[in-house]
């Protein structure tokens, strides 16, 4: 079979795709015929050697957690799961960027009637971060709560999240993207140079809780904006969060398949929409992660074996 693999740490230039051998699966384990794939930007973070302290890559490095497709073989004591199902779902493997992959059977769900390949394959990590983020900092009706990168694959998530919790939402996103985020009961705000004026502008001073989701002084801007620390989360700047006391809650805070599959539910009945940037074949893997890392798109960005 066909898999992205990297053999150092680098930039996109790393990135092979190459011919391995199809994995067999285990004792709880199922075989996976990938159909989509989503791209993290994590993943960038881990293939450059950023972040080697936290994830550590062994060497020939697989990559991707996110997929959805078909289940061609059952290995022994599987449970819940047959052959010729249609699951999405999760690895810890680095293993999902590949034409087949083998995945625990506690960690698929079914796919919803009517839910997108792309949808259901870039869902696990934006989806259960944004419902981790937003969980952490308990937005409520009466609370104000600003979402940075809300255009993003995980921001776009988050706003709709808090929203359907009652809350009144800010999102810091450029221009292009505001239509988008009014469309869905979010006030839009530009991000950039005075965004603490048009913030309190907005919402008329009071901010309740703060979504991070880019990085960047956003955890130092939330302070600024009189939030407890307690309300503030970010998944991007961990050493901000500990020098004043704030959240780091992410994938890791919501990573089941009981989470995946109610948002998936919520996605199929139309209750959540999860933005698709673009799809790339995974022979085009460079070229889906360079779009990636100009960090300017709105929504996921797949791949399709």
């Amino acid at each position: 079979m066909k898999a992205v693999r990297f053999h150092e740490y680098g930039g996109i230039d790393v990135l092979r795709v190459e011919e391995v051998e199809r994995p067999v699966p285990g004792p709880g384990q199922v075989l996976v015929e990938v159909r989509a794939a989503g791209i993290q930007p994590g993943e960038v973070m881990i293939r450059q050697g950023a972040r080697h302290e936290r994830w550590p890559a062994t060497f020939p490095s697989g990559q991707g957690s996110d997929l959805a497709g078909l289940v061609v073989e059952v290995g022994p004591e599987v449970r819940g799961v047959a052959v010729g199902d249609e699951v999405l779902g999760f690895t810890h493997k680095r293993a999902s960027h590949a034409e087949f992959v083998v995945v625990e059977d506690v960690q698929l769900t079914p796919r919803p009637k009517g839910l997108s390949w792309e949808v259901a394959g870039s869902l696990y990590v934006a989806g259960t971060t944004a419902y981790a983020t937003v969980f952490a900092v308990d937005p409520g009706p009466g609370d104000t709560v600003v979402v940075s990168g809300a255009a993003g694959g995980v921001g776009s998530l988050a706003v709709q999240l808090a929203r359907r919790r009652g809350a009144t939402v800010i999102g810091l996103a450029s221009e292009p993207n505001h239509a988008w985020l009014k469309d869905r009961g979010v006030v839009p705000v530009a991000y950039g140079e005075g965004v603490a004026e048009r913030i309190r502008g907005a919402c008329g001073g009071k901010v309740d809780a703060f979504i991070d989701t880019f990085g960047d002084g956003y955890v130092e801007l939330a302070v600024e904006l009189g939030v407890r620390p307690e309300r503030i989360n970010t998944i991007r700047d961990w050493q901000a969060a500990a020098k004043v006391g704030a959240r780091t809650d992410g994938e890791g805070a919501a990573a089941c398949a009981v989470v995946v599959g109610e948002l998936a539910r919520l996605a199929a009945r139309g209750e959540l929409e999860v933005p698709i940037a673009r799809t790339y074949p995974l022979e085009q893997v460079r070229d889906a992660y360079h779009e990636l890392e100009q960090r300017h798109t709105h929504g996921k960005i797949v791949l399709r074996p």
